[in-house]
């Protein structure tokens, strides 16, 4: 019954990064001891069971992974919550690596089914692409359209112990069975048939690239399929429930921003926009202010990122032959649009052309953000940091006119999964002491600082770590045959491979550390284990040579024996959630290293952080509010800040400066240089120097030196075990701040205009309990 009448959350992404489910359900029904039990009982090992299960890998990083946390934490906040997205085929590609070349291999994820899915065929839903626009006395029609089906696929997502489970519905591109055999074509049956494939190609894959705009036609076929099947899903939703409205069937749109809430994960779901407008004007007869006013009101949209490559810009040409109707909307969105710019900065002809959503130049292109912007009554970053750039600098224009549009929304992580799952050993010690509000109120850790002096605390923080990190060299033993020193420094950097994300300075760093333990093999090291993992863009050749860089490197100082255990260089292959469950709890140093100003907000961050790793780090994303939170002196920050690389960017960045002063800098890039880590083949890493001497957009050199002193200080604090726990806690007790549950708190309120709620729904409401409230277990 309550779902007649309270708002619904839409969360449209192009990427559900949810890693594997059985243990995740097992912890929210709290049910995982008695599961253990029974399966021990039936002479079995749970844990061998759940290495069985696939990664549902539908994402490529941290927009897909955050989305899958916001779930988790809508469910457990008790929001009547939907994820909408794509049902890929196949997901983000495993890796594997040959030679020390990354090599990709199809995630075939369901080749052996899915159990947590259920197909719902009754709610399948025709898209449209294609054909042309006709304007008649009746309005516009869009004819001769291409028809595609979109079957939804429903999974449960459970909230923690709460009796609430939502749904993430996934639609599946099927072709009409109509389809190529209504042209009356010379009745080649088979070829028809065959091309039934054209058509279901829409949800066949996910695009591999992380913060990097491909403009592939189709790619934008994919953002309009599952924008136009949840929009449709959305409204038939809205209409059945009679809530407010005296029609049988309700027509009046008045009240639908009330009663559904859209938020765009990036701008991948923009067409939300314009297809929500088709359908208002078009179909519903909406007057055009009038929807614009609701559109508005209803959508609100999230940026991810400030590198301009990553910006999607869709040429003209692609929308007119696609989706001629959408490109009319946004046209006449657009002329509003600088309309009312024009009259509030008259003969500022600049300004309009900055502003605008259509890019003039010999390829028009449609800017998505500026139609997100445009079209959206929130608009957020995801860190403090990130937001201002975004109002001060990306959309500046746009904060003019409107500025109590842009907000900030820093991210989070769901500690479900990243605490209580991956962790149990740590979240028990935690429990033990402050007991376990903690689990949905994070906040509740700052209670630990009451026990950083605590010294059975202190010890038994340390001694999970200690068993996180055998349990983890044990598992790297067994998969990759890699034998390494568990009481060495795990030094850890897992994240996407790019140039902005900067593996090469942890290169830099690892070469010059080897290079010291070769000048003074007697002196006493650190022991490190330096693991760096993630995939490159299958079209990334920067990313896949640094790829080879890492593992070339790991070849010449795993081997030396002057070396011997006091300094590994692992490559950690097929980074992905379930290997991000085993790596972080096992990690002491977390890397994060990107250029100030770069890296939106991070979230792997906040996972060491949970886990009890210290973080090095710049001032950049959440870092800083990290920082802010723990105390400055609390983490290993270094390098330049956003003004730093500001003002070297306006007195011109170079490298060879840099080159020139430092000896320890040089003689690391003199050897890959030479090929000393590619004797096979000397010239391999050319292109690397070239970059990093003549166009490194990421000042690597020029954070090289604050980064190696930083890194000494690192080692001076691990050399004395019970101060760097004490950090360590100081570090955990801090980290409440990072629950997405607190991020989708302030979405609630103050984006979605809706109260969550931390009670639970009484047993007695459930279908099983009371049939008159039986609805069906699936919400549809």
């Amino acid at each position: 019954v309550w779902q007649c009448w309270i708002s619904r959350i839409y969360y449209l992404s192009l990427e559900f990064y949810m890693g594997r489910t059985l243990q995740n359900t097992m912890v929210n029904l709290g049910l995982q001891n008695a599961c253990d039990e029974a399966i021990y009982q039936l002479g079995l090992d749970l844990e061998e069971l759940e290495e069985i299960e696939e990664d549902a890998g539908l994402g490529n990083g941290g927009l897909g992974r955050l989305a899958a946390c916001f779930l988790d934490s809508m469910a457990t906040l008790g929001l009547a919550a939907y994820g909408y997205g794509i049902r890929y085929e196949f997901g983000i590609f495993n890796q594997k690596i040959v030679d020390g070349w990354q090599v990709e291999e199809a995630d075939d994820w369901l080749r052996y089914g899915n159990p947590w899915e259920k197909a719902r065929p009754e709610y399948m839903l025709p898209v449209h692409f294609y054909g042309r626009v006709d304007h008649t006395p009746e309005g516009v029609k869009w004819i001769d359209t291409q028809v595609v089906l979109a079957m939804p696929y429903d999974t449960p997502v459970p909230g923690y112990k709460n009796n609430t489970v939502n749904t993430m519905r996934l639609w599946s591109a099927k072709a009409p069975n109509d389809f190529n055999l209504q042209e009356f074509n010379v009745g080649d049956y088979i070829e028809a048939v065959l091309d039934r494939n054209l058509a279901e190609n829409i949800s066949r894959v996910l695009y591999p690239n992380d913060n990097f705009f491909e403009g592939k036609e189709l790619r934008l076929k994919q953002e309009y399929f599952v924008v136009a099947a949840t929009l449709q899903d959305i409204i038939r939703r809205f209409k059945s429930s009679k809530f407010g409205c005296r029609d049988p069937v309700r027509t009046c749109f008045e009240t639908f921003p009330d009663k559904v809430a859209i938020q765009l994960n990036d701008t991948h779901p923009a067409l939300a926009i314009p297809e929500l407008m088709r359908i208002l004007v078009d179909v519903e007869k909406v007057d055009w202010d009038k929807a614009w006013e609701i559109t508005k009101r209803t959508c609100a949209y999230t940026n991810h990122t400030v590198l301009p490559e990553a910006l999607e810009r869709w040429p003209v040409s692609m929308f007119e032959k696609l989706l001629p109707r959408h490109l009319d909307i946004i046209y006449a969105l657009n002329q509003r649009h600088l309309d009312h710019v024009a009259a509030l900065y008259p003969g500022d002809i600049d300004r309009l052309r900055r502003m605008s959503v259509i890019e003039e130049g010999d390829c028009k292109r449609i800017n998505m953000a500026h139609l997100c912007v445009i079209g959206s009554h929130a608009v957020n970053g995801v860190a403090r940091i990130h937001s201002d750039i975004v109002k001060n600098s990306v959309f500046k224009d746009f904060r003019d006119l409107e500025p109590e549009k842009f907000q900030n929304k820093t991210n989070g992580i769901t500690p479900r999964r990243w605490l209580l799952l991956c962790n149990p050993g740590l979240a028990d010690v935690i429990a033990e002491k402050i007991g376990e509000g903690f689990i949905t109120d994070l906040s509740q850790l700052k209670k630990l600082l009451n026990f950083v002096n605590n010294e059975t605390f202190i010890r038994d923080v340390a001694k999970v770590k200690q068993e996180n990190k055998l349990k983890f060299s044990a598992y790297l033993e067994e998969q990759y045959k890699v034998k390494i020193n568990p009481s060495s420094m795990f030094d850890v950097q897992v994240k996407r491979i790019h140039e902005y994300k900067r593996q090469l300075l942890n290169c830099l760093h690892a070469i010059t550390l080897y290079n010291r333990i070769r000048s003074d093999p007697s002196k006493s090291f650190v022991p490190r284990t330096i693991m760096i993992g993630g995939k490159a863009a299958p079209g990334y050749h920067m990313a896949k040579m640094i790829i080879k860089l890492i593992t070339s490197i790991g070849e010449v100082v795993n081997s030396d024996p002057y070396v011997g255990d006091r300094l590994k260089v692992i490559f950690l292959e097929n980074y992905r959630v379930s290997l991000a469950e085993k790596a972080i709890p096992a990690a002491d140093l977390s890397q994060q290293i990107s250029t100030a100003g770069t890296e939106a907000s991070g979230t792997g961050n906040m996972k060491f952080m949970l886990n009890g790793a210290l973080t090095i780090g710049t001032m950049d994303g959440a870092n800083v509010e990290m920082a802010e939170e723990a105390g400055e002196e609390n983490l290993f920050i270094f390098g330049m800040r956003v003004e730093d690389v500001e003002a070297l960017d306006r007195r011109g960045y170079n490298a060879q400066e840099y080159y020139d002063r430092l000896p320890e800098l040089r003689q690391a890039i003199d050897q890959i240089s030479s090929g000393f880590f590619s004797p096979r083949d000397p010239g391999c890493f050319r292109d690397i120097v070239n970059m990093l001497m003549y166009h490194d957009r990421f000042k690597v050199f020029a954070d090289y030196e604050a980064y190696i002193k930083c890194q000494g200080q690192v080692d001076q604090l691990f050399v004395d075990p019970r101060e760097w726990t004490k950090k360590v806690i100081r570090n955990i007790a801090c980290s409440g701040k990072f629950s997405s549950d607190r991020t989708i708190t302030e979405y609630a309120r103050e984006i979605w205009g809706v109260e969550p709620s931390a009670t639970q729904i009484s047993r007695s409401s459930c279908p099983a309990n009371n049939p008159s409230k039986a609805s069906g277990s699936l919400q549809k």
